[in-house]
């Protein structure tokens, strides 16, 4: 794969505007755009993806020997590929100490676009794979009890049919999971993805609104901020990620962090749902998990301007992202969770 901008290209970033991830950038900045196009160019066209990995992955453990450990190789191969790496794009990747390195403000650029390079990469492997072979081989995947139960669970049924080869586990667990000591291949989550040492794949956006019953509504009011939740009587969720008690919201105000007392507390989303629908108080739930009772009446939503993001996403283990069926039960959920179905919905106001 080979990229060569035409010398018009060039003339035409330094005189004009450019669009870039977050918009368009004025004309004083076409330099920096032209030069990470030139960057970009020789990533692709002289460093091994090999190398590529090794970077993101010492990026992501903040450390050579982390990443030698992840990766299956030594601390001195690592530091040795990033320093030609280093040589090779003529900048300064990371800052070194004795214990932990960090990246340089180039080498935070340069993580971004290895990852865009590396999807790349896979998207194209990937669908060579899959195209000359049948894929076989088993995969264990965890998910929460209601994304698993009513989204994923006919997804991997639907998977399954179409490459019986695949061989598929599903645990549903509303906890935690540590992916390489319960030997799970997929974690499908809502939320942050915090562990450095994981692959998070993108599946779905997704919010979480405040919600409740109009038997409630009439009964107790309507809070008016985010700071009235704390005189109200809320339901919590153990959620698997995410603090007990203290509700982060998004709003026009930025983000607000709240504590809320229990009135009532479960670790099973469809107990707070169902008690929520019997008029004892408000819960924070994943839209596509009420949409329906939105829809229907039974519920009403709470402080329309706030919420909480919820992507959903698959975590993998570095060494299992690689994998092809892995790579092809992903594709199949991001399309599958997007339309059809199953698809998860989203409120009309979100991305």
């Amino acid at each position: 794969m080979s990229i060569k901008p035409e010398e018009s290209q060039k003339r035409r970033c330094a005189r004009e505007t450019v669009w870039t991830d977050v918009g368009i950038r004025p004309r004083h900045v076409g330099s920096a755009a032209c030069r990470m196009s030139t960057l970009v160019t020789h990533i692709v066209n002289n460093i091994p993806p090999q190398d590529l990995r090794v970077f993101v992955q010492s990026a992501r453990q903040a450390s050579f020997a982390a990443a030698a450990h992840e990766l299956g190789t030594s601390p001195a191969y690592i530091s040795k590929r990033i320093a030609l790496l280093e040589r090779s794009l003529k900048v300064k990747l990371f800052h070194r100490s004795t214990r932990r390195v960090s990246l340089t403000e180039r080498g935070e650029l340069m993580l971004s676009w290895a990852q865009r390079v590396l999807d790349t990469y896979d998207q194209l492997d990937s669908a060579l794979e899959d195209s000359q072979k049948d894929i076989r081989g088993g995969l264990r995947i965890a998910a929460s009890s209601g994304l698993g139960r009513n989204h994923v669970a006919p997804l991997l049924s639907e998977l399954h049919k179409l490459h019986p080869g695949v061989e598929i586990d599903l645990e549903i667990l509303d906890r935690s999971v540590n992916l390489v000591d319960e030997d799970i291949d997929i974690d499908i989550r809502v939320g942050d993805v915090r562990e450095p040492h994981l692959v998070p794949h993108h599946l779905a956006y997704g919010r979480r609104i405040l919600c409740a019953s109009p038997a409630y509504v009439r009964h107790r009011g309507t809070p008016e901020t985010v700071a009235d939740l704390s005189r109200h009587s809320c339901l919590l969720i153990r959620e698997r990620s995410e603090t007990f008690g203290r509700w982060s919201l998004q709003g026009p105000e930025g983000t607000q962090n709240i504590r809320v007392s229990a009135a009532l507390a479960s670790n099973h989303g469809d107990v707070i749902r169902q008690w929520t629908l019997e008029g004892h108080g408000i819960m924070l739930r994943s839209y596509w998990d009420v949409a329906d009772s939105l829809a229907q009446g039974h519920l009403v939503q709470i402080l329309h301007k706030h919420w909480q993001p919820a992507d959903v996403w698959a975590v993998t283990k570095i060494r299992s992202e690689n994998s092809a069926r892995t790579r092809l039960c992903i594709r199949h959920l991001r399309a599958r969770l997007g339309s059809g179905p199953y698809a998860l919905a989203t409120p009309p106001d979100a991305r």
